[in-house]
């Protein structure tokens, strides 16, 4: 039963000759094969290895928003449903050249504008825990992929959350590194201030290799940092003594249930030797209204590139007026168009002070409140989502969507490390524990979610093999 081993169980494995590179590649080739039909994780399969390094012969996805050279790379749109990549982002290819082997492009929110996977253009992905439910997005195909086992791990990009809303969401970890610690070159741009690269997996120790792996100065990106983090010497340390602060603003939400789970979970860190402490952060109140101006904003920007004249989709009309109008027409789905239109608006010259300008003003003001937070505190802490995975078509307005992220989003405005670890189940879903941390604090969030993830105990994977395969 190879899929329920993670990444360094795996290296082991296959560096001590118990386990042959080529035969692991293939199972999860298989099992991905075998259960992709029912999960739809994938937009795209492939088989592109890497040189000889720590992660030979272990098989990862990658979220369809990342150039690998040689595959498609749609981002989820018909835009791009046809582009080939030319080169590989800077954060796949140092996985391949650690020894990774990339087996599948995973399924996403077009161009990553969403929470659930129902706004990618080609179809949606599904949660291994209930297929009647959305996986979370707009990394959920990575998530998806991961949870079921059809990979060891994968990468996601995280702008408002969509690295740890799908994990929450599929109860595995997803890490979203400090802003500047992984390059973005290759990575098809959103929110380009907020867009951050990382990993989702099995477990904490997973995620905390797999990042160190990505970390690094990238001269293609300016705003990569070259500072050097070990997260793995710090890893097993105790948080015996450290103080957590839990926003009530993160607790008012919760149903009575996810309520009992997040207390159970505040406990197990008190059991540690830890303190949490309630705190208030006023301005979190305004934060999903900020990200949504901001956003939209850069966006807007960001996608002027899909014109139908560069590259990807081109409907041609008499002019290139035209030719543009009608390429993006077509091109583009409801929510992308929705928030381009949004970011044009807000960025006019009539609005950008009444909106853009203030909502970077609330943010700069929300940044420092959280780093005021952490003067007296080692984390803040809380649930990752107000709720577990919803049905398809349970949410039917963009404002219910966009509600989904919001114990997320502060990390993105902030520039924060951001992990969310399985806490617990809410009526057979899980429901995910978020640990966010000052920047470049990555190891020490890494060392307290791993110290909970220990406490915890080992959290389950779904059983989805109900089609005669391992159980």
């Amino acid at each position: 039963m190879l899929f329920k081993k993670g990444v360094e169980e795996l290296v082991d494995d296959v560096k001590s000759g118990r386990l042959d590179e080529d035969s692991v590649v293939s199972y999860f080739k298989e099992r991905s094969a075998r259960l992709n039909p029912k999960l739809r994780a994938y937009i795209s399969t492939c088989t592109v290895k890497g040189n000889n390094g720590p992660l030979h012969g272990i098989p990862f996805a990658v979220k369809d928003n990342m150039q690998l050279n040689g595959t498609k790379t749609t981002s989820g749109s018909k835009i791009l449903e046809n582009y080939g990549s030319t080169f590989t982002a800077t954060a796949v290819k140092k996985l391949l050249d650690n020894g990774g082997t990339v087996i599948g492009k995973t399924n996403l929110d077009e161009f990553a504008m969403g929470s659930s996977t129902e706004y990618s253009a080609f179809f949606a992905s599904k949660n291994p825990w209930d297929i009647s439910r959305v996986p979370g997005g707009s990394s959920g195909g990575s998530a998806a992929a991961v949870a079921s086992g059809m990979v060891p791990f994968a990468l996601g990009s995280d702008t408002g959350g969509s690295i740890r809303q799908p994990a929450s969401f599929c109860g595995i970890v997803g890490y979203k590194p400090t802003y500047g610690l992984v390059s973005r070159y290759g990575l098809s741009a959103f929110a380009s201030s907020m867009d951050q690269i990382g990993p989702l997996t099995k477990s904490v120790r997973d995620a905390a290799l797999v990042g160190s792996m990505i970390f690094g100065r990238d001269l293609n990106d300016a705003t990569t940092i070259d500072k050097k983090i070990n997260v793995m010497n710090t890893l097993e340390n105790s948080i015996e003594g450290m103080k957590f602060a839990l926003p009530s603003e993160f607790v008012k939400g919760l149903t009575s249930t996810a309520k009992i789970v997040l207390e159970e979970a505040i406990e197990a860190l008190k059991r540690l030797g830890a303190r949490v402490e309630e705190v208030s952060i006023p301005s979190l109140k305004y934060a999903v209204a900020v990200y949504y101006i901001i956003a939209p904003a850069e966006a807007s920007s960001n996608l002027s590139r899909y014109d139908g004249i560069k590259y990807g989709l081109r409907v041609e009309e008499d002019s290139i007026d035209e030719t543009y109008n009608q390429t993006r027409d077509e091109g583009f789905g409801k929510e992308v168009k929705r928030r381009i239109m949004l970011g044009t608006f807000t960025l006019s010259a009539t609005y950008y002070d009444a909106y853009f300008d203030k909502a970077q003003r609330v943010r700069a003001k929300i940044t420092d409140e959280l780093l005021k937070i952490f003067l007296t505190h080692d984390a803040i802490v809380g649930p990752t989502t107000p709720k577990t995975a919803f049905k398809f078509g349970e949410l039917s307005s963009p404002l219910d969507y966009y509600l989904q992220d919001i114990y997320t989003i502060p990390a993105n405005l902030a520039g924060l490390p951001s992990i969310s670890v399985p806490m617990g189940f809410v009526e057979k879903l899980p429901i995910g524990l978020q640990i966010m941390g000052k920047r470049f604090d990555d190891s020490k969030i890494l060392q307290i979610a791993r110290a909970y993830e220990k406490v915890r105990g080992e959290f389950p994977m779904p059983n989805i093999d109900d089609d005669g395969g391992e159980k």
